[in-house]
């Protein structure tokens, strides 16, 4: 079979004398791969279509196809130009990043993929890195990397990831310790760092399990603070320099001269993206939250009241040179938007923030015969240097205003999916999974103790990120327990997720379901909760114990497994909805693999069947509901886009639960 995958989510099942046209191959893993933007570029002699999965194409969608256009592998800041190791590819793959989490659209992870492994050697060396040039800029693209080796678990990224790390840890300081810009800039720290490094060490930290770092990390973002915020207005200047050496820097205070939009939209970006990796029981989690809410407050004032727009100089507000910026508006508008769907800061500024994306879209986004370009970013600001740039509004001004600027293209993307994908939720409901019935260890690759199978913070095939990251996107908050159930520590969880509860296979010490147990999670249905229950076949999931818990509901996960798919007879896995389930949608086909049929009476319905069986039901119980799977299915391997075929809509479905779910909740 020859898939040609569109945004119209046409299927060419079987196919002759093809030509396509106008397309790029993505991979060959299985047979080429190839997209389109238009149905009608296709050219087929002999061809079965089959129209499947549509969905309508967003701006950020349609804008993530301008920049891979733009840049189809390699990148250079001026396309065509030599290709650099640069920060700049890695703010749009980022963008990239959070769309394929947000679509379930492999293109843009392959994408992320291809663009990387232009620079990484098999041996881990990066091409075009100078680690001794202690550039902060350089450890950006390090953020991408650490994904890609969650996701493929492939060495030469953590060998990469490692040369990268090493820079941190011999980077200069000044006496203070935080970290100087470049080493050509000795005793210097921009607000532009702070996205580049310390974003770049807090998701290091996380993934290696490196509790200790986000001291230091703390450290970083309370210094710039305190060093570069204006007491009045509570903007942040440019840089500070601690020696006060710099003609740039004020005598008195090692200040530069002016308030630059980006420098603060970088701090901005990387106080709300540091914060997706620090700890929950960090005291520097709290210091960071009480910065943003400082940011965000200024940064508001800030706006411009008739467009929602920032000027580039936001200091010099009434200068008839200054002009509204589009990176540093798609920046706090983001930030904004992020900040307020996790809680960080209150919903008051929601009107705010979408003004200004409101204005971004009518100033900044010009349609161009069908391909989306984002105009009025300024392509560089910098201080010091050769030739000397003083940081003064002169200088700044003078610094040209361009098209599809990749640092304006990808704070634009970050920002539109935030507000295309994204919904805040003013409960910020609690969604906790469990990590006691299923308690899988391994060591990571630095030999720390490491939960996988089935984890929020996993990105590997067996994972729950893409799966957390929907129930993100609706404003909820995630959360993990470690140990039983009581009703003290069920109390504020809006969901709770039991998944693939383990056998001696699984864990040496398994913790079982007991009648005990049942009746506190039951209490707690009854009271208002939605319940998600996803088991697993016999061979590999305890289902005796586990029927304590789902009996009650009208549910018995049986010992009969089905869809026993045969390598990549993907078909062999298919289930249907049932008409009118209230749930999924009628006409979709998803996937389970090895699933636990399952028996129902009482109040317990069906809302999937494989043939005449089973495999997902629903059921109400006084206050709440409960949703049952004999499959953890929802994870990532077969939701993220990689594997399936595009005529399985696992992802859709996944979307589809987590919606009702949270509309459950009470």
């Amino acid at each position: 079979k020859l898939y040609i995958q569109s945004r119209q989510g046409v299927e060419i099942e079987e196919a002759t004398g093809v030509t396509i046209k106008n397309s790029t191959i993505l991979t060959k893993e299985s047979g080429p791969i190839v997209t389109t933007n238009n149905a009608d570029q296709i050219s087929i002699d002999t061809i079965a279509l089959k129209r499947i999965n549509a969905r309508a194409t967003g701006l950020a969608e349609k804008f993530a196809a301008t920049a891979m256009h733009i840049w189809p592998d390699s990148f250079s800041v001026k396309p065509g130009g030599k290709a650099r190791w640069s920060y700049d590819q890695g703010v749009i793959l980022r963008g990239m990043e959070s769309l394929w989490n947000a679509t379930g659209d492999a293109q843009y992870f392959r994408y992320i993929l291809n663009a990387m492994d232009y620079y990484v050697r098999e041996d881990g060396t990066i091409y075009d890195y100078k680690p001794d040039e202690y550039n902060i800029d350089h450890l950006n693209n390090g953020k991408l990397l650490l994904t890609l080796y969650q996701v493929t678990g492939k060495e030469k990224y953590k060998k990469a990831i490692t040369l990268l790390h090493q820079q941190l840890q011999s980077h200069p300081r000044n006496s203070l310790g935080g970290f100087w810009h470049k080493k050509i800039y000795p005793n210097q720290m921009w607000l532009d760092g702070l996205y580049m490094g310390a974003a770049f060490y807090a998701q290091y930290a996380a993934v290696f399990h490196d509790t200790a770092a986000f001291n230091d990390i703390t450290r970083q973002f309370v210094m710039a603070e305190k060093y570069t915020r204006d007491a009045n207005t509570g903007l942040m200047y440019h840089a500070w320099d601690e020696s006060k050496q710099q003609k740039w820097a004020d005598p008195k205070t090692g200040l530069s001269p002016h308030v630059w939009a980006r420098a603060m939209g970088w701090y901005g970006m990387a106080l709300v993206d540091a914060l997706d990796y620090y700890p929950q029981n960090n005291i520097g989690r709290d210091s960071l939250i009480q910065i943003v809410q400082r940011w965000s407050a200024a940064i508001v004032k800030a706006q411009d009241a008739k467009d929602g727009l920032w000027f580039d100089i936001i200091d010099a507000p009434t200068d008839t040179h200054n002009y509204k910026e589009a990176s540093a508006s798609s920046m706090f508008t983001r930030v904004l938007l992020k900040a307020i769907r996790h809680g960080y800061i209150s919903a008051d500024y929601l009107l705010s923030a979408k003004n200004a994306y409101a204005g971004i879209l009518k100033t900044f986004i010009q349609n161009d015969n069908g391909q989306i370009n984002l105009k009025g970013t300024v392509s560089v600001s910098g201080l010091g240097g050769n030739p000397y740039r003083d940081g003064s509004l002169d200088y700044y001004f003078k610094e040209p205003v361009v098209v599809n600027d990749p640092k304006g293209m990808g704070a634009f993307l970050q920002c539109a999916v935030e507000a295309e994908f994204a919904q805040p939720n003013s409960k910020h409901p609690i969604v906790l999974l469990d990590a006691y019935y299923n308690n899988e260890i391994k060591k990571d690759a630095l030999g720390h103790d490491s939960r996988w199978h089935y984890a929020w913070e996993d990105l590997s095939n067996g994972g729950f990120s893409m799966l957390g990251k929907q129930f993100e996107n609706k404003g909820a908050q995630l959360k993990t327990l470690t140990t039983a159930p009581t009703a003290a520590n069920l109390n504020k969880a809006a969901v709770y997720v039991v998944v693939d509860p383990d056998n001696i296979k699984d864990n040496p010490t398994p913790n079982y379901m007991t009648a005990s147990d049942a009746a506190i999670i039951s209490d707690w249905v009854k009271s208002g909760g939605v319940l998600i229950l996803l088991a697993n076949d016999s061979a590999n999931c305890d289902l005796s114990q586990f029927n304590m818990l789902s009996e009650k509901f009208g549910m018995h996960f049986t010992n009969e497994s089905i869809n026993m798919v045969k390598g990549t007879a993907f078909e062999m896995g298919a289930a249907f909805p049932v008409q009118g389930n209230g749930i999924l949608k009628n006409d979709m086909k998803i996937y389970v693999k090895e699933v636990s049929a399952m028996d129902l009476k009482g109040a317990a319905t069906a809302i999937a069947m494989a043939g005449d069986k089973t495999v997902a039901a629903v059921a109400p119980f006084g206050k709440g509901q409960v949703i049952a799977v004999g499959d953890p299915w929802l994870y990532n391997e077969y939701v993220d886009g990689r594997k399936l075929p595009i005529n399985f809509q696992n992802f859709e479905a996944m979307g589809q639960i987590v919606n009702w779910s949270l509309s459950k909740t009470k």
